[in-house]
C-alpha cells in the first residue's frame, strides 16, 4: 500500500474524478451566476459580452412571471377587495383630516392670495368645518366609484410587468429567493455527480488511454451535471413512490414555501396601496380616473361656497371659480397619491393581500407551479449548458497536458 501511495501513476489516477467534481460544480456554479449577472451589459454588444440571462430579457421575464402566478391566483377586482376599498377610504380621511387648514391654505394662499388674506377669520373657519365635514362621504363616494370601475383602470399585469421590468436587481431577487435550496442543490450536485463521472472516466481512462477521453468527458460532465440537475428539480411533475420512498421533483416538493416567499415579496413590494394608486391614477387609463377624482372634487368647492357662491364667483373673476375647482382636483389627486406613505398601513393590507394569493398559489397544480421558476433555466438554457461543455472540454484537455504529460499528436 505505501508503494501504491507513493507512485505518481496513483495520484494521477485519483485526481480524475476529483477534478470531474471540481468541473461538475465549477460549472454549474458559473450557470447559475450567469443566469442572473451582471444585471447590465458588460463587454461589446452584440457578440462579445454577457448580461444575465433574466435581466437581459427583464419584460419578457417578468410577463412569464405572471402569467405563471398573479393571472392565476386572483383578479384586479379580488385583490381590490382583498385591500378593502372601505378600510382605503378610512385611512384617507384619517390621513387628510389633521391637515385640512394647512391644504386649504396652501391652495388658496397660492391661487387667491388678496381674497384669502382679506377674508374674515370666522368665514376661514367655515370654510375648514366645511370641508371637514364633507370629506368622509366626498371620499367614500370616490372610493366606491373607483372600485366599482376597477378593473378598467388597473391593468395589474402592466403593472407588474413595468415595475419588474424597471427594476432587474428586484426581478432576479424573486427566481432567486424563490429558488434558492434549487440552485445551492444544482451547485453541489455538480460536485456529486462530476465525481461519479469521473470513477467512470478513470476506468475508461486506464482501459482505453486516448487522447480524447480526457477532453469528451470533460465536456460529459460540464454538459450532463446541469442536465441531470434540471430534471431532478422538476421531474417528477407528481409524488411517485418508489419502495417506500415517495419521490418528486425538489422544487414542486416545496410549493407551500415558496408560495410564501413569492407571494411576500409581490405583495410587500410590487402590489402595495401606494403602488396600485399610482397605477390607477398614472396608468394607462390615468385620464379617466384623474377625472374621476375631479368629479367627486368639485361638488365640495359648490358646497362650501355655500351662500356666499355669488359673490366668491364675483371675487374670482368669469373663469376664477372654474380654476378653483380644478385645482381643488389636482390637490385631491396629489392627497391621493401621498396618503398612503405610511409603511405600516402598506404592510397591514399587504399582509391582508398576501394571505389569499398564498392560499391560492399553494392550489395550483404542479403543471402551473413550476412555471415559475422553470422559465428561467429554459431560457437560452442551450447557452448555458454550451458554456459548460466548453470549459468542461478545456480542464480535459489541460487535465491531459498537465497531470498526464500527453500530447495531441
Amino acid at each position: 500500500m505505501t508503494s501504491l501511495l507513493s507512485t505518481q501513476e496513483f495520484w494521477q489516477y485519483l485526481s480524475i474524478p476529483v477534478i470531474a467534481a471540481l468541473i461538475g460544480w465549477s460549472t454549474n456554479w458559473l450557470a447559475i451566476k450567469m443566469t442572473f449577472y451582471p444585471l447590465e451589459f458588460i463587454g461589446k454588444p452584440p457578440l462579445l459580452g454577457w448580461q444575465g440571462i433574466i435581466p437581459s430579457k427583464a419584460r419578457k421575464m417578468a410577463a412569464i412571471s405572471v402569467d405563471a402566478t398573479i393571472s392565476k391566483i386572483g383578479t384586479v377586482r379580488e385583490i381590490f377587495q382583498q385591500i378593502d376599498p372601505k378600510v382605503l377610504a378610512t385611512h384617507i380621511v384619517y390621513t387628510v383630516d389633521p391637515r385640512i387648514e394647512e391644504y386649504v391654505d396652501e391652495m388658496m394662499l397660492k391661487e387667491y392670495p388678496t381674497f384669502w388674506e382679506n377674508l374674515p377669520t370666522s368665514a376661514r373657519k367655515m370654510v375648514y368645518d366645511r370641508v371637514r365635514k364633507s370629506t368622509p362621504q366626498l371620499v367614500d363616494n370616490l372610493v366606491e366609484d373607483v372600485s366599482d370601475n376597477i378593473e378598467d383602470l388597473l391593468d395589474i399585469k402592466g403593472m407588474v410587468i413595468e415595475r419588474l421590468a424597471s427594476d432587474k436587481k428586484l426581478l432576479n431577487r424573486i427566481f432567486i429567493e424563490c429558488g434558492e435550496v434549487e440552485f445551492r442543490f444544482i451547485i453541489n450536485s455538480g460536485f456529486y455527480f462530476g465525481f461519479l463521472f469521473g470513477l467512470v472516466q478513470m476506468a475508461v481512462w486506464y482501459l482505453y488511454p486516448s487522447w480524447w477521453v480526457l477532453p469528451f468527458f470533460g465536456l460529459l460532465v460540464g454538459w450532463a451535471t446541469n442536465w441531470i440537475a434540471l430534471n431532478v428539480i422538476f421531474r417528477p411533475l407528481h409524488a411517485k413512490k418508489v419502495g417506500p420512498f415517495q419521490v418528486q421533483g425538489l422544487f414542486l416538493k416545496r410549493q407551500p414555501a415558496v408560495a410564501e416567499s413569492f407571494c411576500h415579496i409581490v405583495t410587500h413590494e410590487i402590489l402595495t396601496v401606494g403602488n396600485i394608486i399610482n397605477a390607477i391614477l398614472d396608468g394607462p387609463k390615468g385620464d379617466r380616473a384623474r377625472n374621476m377624482v375631479k368629479k367627486h372634487i368639485k361638488p365640495l368647492v359648490d358646497e362650501t361656497a355655500g351662500m356666499g357662491k355669488a359673490l366668491t364667483q364675483v371675487a374670482f373673476g368669469p373663469t376664477g371659480f372654474a380654476t378653483l375647482k380644478n385645482q381643488v382636483g389636482e390637490k385631491a389627486i396629489e392627497i391621493s397619491q401621498t396618503s398612503f406613505n405610511n409603511p405600516v398601513f402598506e404592510k397591514d393590507r399587504a399582509r391582508a393581500v398576501e394571505s389569499i394569493m398564498v392560499e391560492r398559489m399553494i392550489a395550483l397544480s404542479s403543471e402551473e407551479f413550476q412555471d415559475l421558476l422553470r422559465p428561467c433555466f429554459q431560457e437560452d438554457e442551450i447557452k448555458l449548458i454550451l458554456v459548460g461543455a466548453f470549459l468542461g472540454f478545456g480542464a480535459g484537455v489541460c487535465q491531459l497536458v498537465f497531470v498526464f504529460g500527453e500530447s495531441f499528436l
